[in-house]
């Protein structure tokens, strides 16, 4: 078995054709981490290299743990439908544009949950609606 990625070489790969590390990046940096390790072990991979990043930057205040989350399930989510990545990262925007709307999560949460303590140091399921995994988990289970 292929040993999982480390978050500097996922990121070195993304900014190789990027200038700056936008919202666009971690989605690719995460559609990346999904297709190599799944999704269990992205959200750890993903997370953590994030909050590292964040406290090097000197704003570890920013790292979101329910956010770092919340966006590796959305793009797993999105990445395992029929032909979800095989075709390259342009394509899988392509068929998924909502994943470039940073706003994209305040469809699930109310915006007061993940300012939220809770939600910033540990996992906080949606407050609005199901994100489409769960949706489809409960309507086979």
């Amino acid at each position: 078995m292929t040993p999982p990625p480390a978050f500097e070489e996922l990121m070195a790969e993304v900014m190789a054709t990027a200038e700056r590390f936008g919202h666009r990046e971690h989605v690719h940096l995460t559609w990346l981490a999904v297709r190599r390790c799944g999704v269990p072990e992205a959200v750890g991979l993903v997370s953590e290299g994030i909050r590292r990043t964040a406290r090097y930057a000197g704003a570890p205040q920013k790292y979101n743990a329910t956010v770092s989350r919340a966006w590796v399930e959305l793009v797993g989510h999105h990445a395992a439908a029929p032909g979800g990545g095989d075709a390259g990262f342009d394509a899988f925007l392509g068929r998924n544009p909502a994943l470039l709307d940073k706003r994209l999560l305040t469809r699930f949460y109310r915006p007061a949950t993940l300012a939220g303590a809770p939600a910033r140091s540990g996992w906080v399921e949606p407050d609005l609606a199901p994100f489409p995994s769960q949706e489809s988990a409960e309507k086979s289970g």
